[in-house]
């Protein structure tokens, strides 16, 4: 049953109908999506530091490690959502658990980035997983076709839980990566697991809609971040030429990416193919990483055109052209499965996304600000061939 504007106290929990018209996030939707915006601006923001300070690759694991559980938070909570939101007390309230599960998490992201200290990260993924695992219960009560699809996700989630909280008191130092990677794989199985005695009923265009959502908080974590780091700048000195270069090419890049992204219709591609939506759905994770990690590379090299750091030209280079390269390949990818005929050529992304891989070795010789603007270049002409073959006769 769908939500209204009327404040209900209790609904019955059954499956939304697929082919529900006019289905669009809901204002606490909205509201969730907020709350990860403290935790994508703090684990942006600790990269941006481990680059700035020449420790790039050093940050970049626990970065990715963080960003998978804040990805998969948001993953848990979405598809569930767009299957069982019934929007009553219940339900509500069950959400906002999960809200201040996230804010939790979010308050231990520079524990773990900087000391690999994951306690709060695991405290606000138990406090979450509580408030998901309290709504597949519920699910599994009040809708019986789907009782056996609800339980194994309640029972999923629990059990790697505990697996979860086993790796914080339990793993030792040296295998702690081997079992964070292990505790993921066995994350991203239990939905294809659940699923196989029934399907849920989750909405192909709410799904790319709520997907797009989140694309826009990250490019405006983007722009957040860059912002930080023309406010380093500015303390540290006069505006500079390379300055304003940057920032005026870092604000177009972050427009071509958006306009690249919502090129495909993803709603027809995922109603017409919803056997290829766990790929579209994992793939994202990527896409995802990759514009959190562009907001850390362009805040550092904003920052650096007003006063020096550690990093060397190559690196800042690099900062913002490999999370440009891995979205438009991924982009590419998650695009192909489900939109046909494509709109994005696979040789047109590809090889832009390989130019853009060697500008920073130019680095040395011509300058950051340059770099930043060839990349920013390189994308906006994928746009506009992109753009004039799409409208195309064909």
């Amino acid at each position: 049953m769908p939500p209204s504007t009327t404040i209900r106290i209790r609904v019955r929990m059954s499956a939304r109908p697929i082919d529900e018209p006019h289905r669009a996030s809901s204002q606490l939707e909205l509201l969730f999506d907020l709350t990860f915006v403290v935790a994508v601006a703090a684990v942006t923001a600790e990269l941006a530091h481990a680059i700035a300070e020449g420790h790039a690759l050093t940050g970049l694991v626990p970065f990715l490690q963080v960003f998978f559980a804040i990805w998969w938070a948001w993953m848990n909570f979405t598809w569930f959502a767009s299957s069982y939101d019934t929007d009553d007390v219940a339900y509500r309230l069950l959400t906002m658990v999960q809200m201040a599960g996230v804010l939790v998490l979010a308050a231990g992201v520079p524990a773990a980035a900087g000391h690999s200290d994951y306690g709060i990260v695991i405290l606000g993924y138990l406090i979450m997983r509580v408030g998901l695992v309290a709504q597949w219960l519920r699910a599994g009560l009040e809708d019986p076709e789907s009782r056996r699809t609800a339980r194994r996700y309640a029972a999923g989630i629990s059990v790697l839980q505990l697996g979860w909280l086993l790796q914080y008191f339990l793993v030792p130092a040296k295998i702690l990566l081997p079992f964070f990677l292990c505790l993921v794989v066995l994350e991203l199985a239990v939905p294809r697991w659940a699923e196989r005695t029934r399907p849920t009923n989750w909405h192909p265009h709410h799904i790319a809609e709520r997907y797009g959502l989140f694309t826009i908080i990250l490019l405006g974590e983007s722009v957040l971040a860059a912002s930080r780091g023309v406010k380093g700048a500015l303390e540290a000195g006069e505006v500079s030429g390379p300055f304003v270069v940057i920032s005026g090419s870092g604000l177009v890049l972050l427009f071509a990416l958006w306009w690249l992204y919502f090129l495909g219709p993803a709603g027809e591609g995922l109603s017409d193919r919803r056997h290829r939506s766990y790929l579209w759905g994992y793939g994202h994770y990527g896409i995802f990483a990759a514009l959190a990690a562009l907001g850390a590379g362009l805040e550092v090299a904003v920052e650096q055109s007003g006063h020096a750091v550690a990093a060397s030209p190559v690196t800042l280079g690099y900062a913002v052209a490999l999370p440009v390269s891995v979205f438009l390949a991924l982009l590419q990818a998650v695009h192909a499965l489900v939109v046909a005929p494509s709109v994005l050529r696979p040789a047109t992304v590809l090889g832009c996304a390989a130019v853009v891989l060697l500008l920073p070795l130019a680095a040395p010789s011509i300058g950051v600000a340059a770099v930043v603007t060839a990349i920013t270049m390189c994308c906006v002409l994928l746009v506009a061939v992109t753009m004039w073959r799409a409208s195309r006769p064909r």
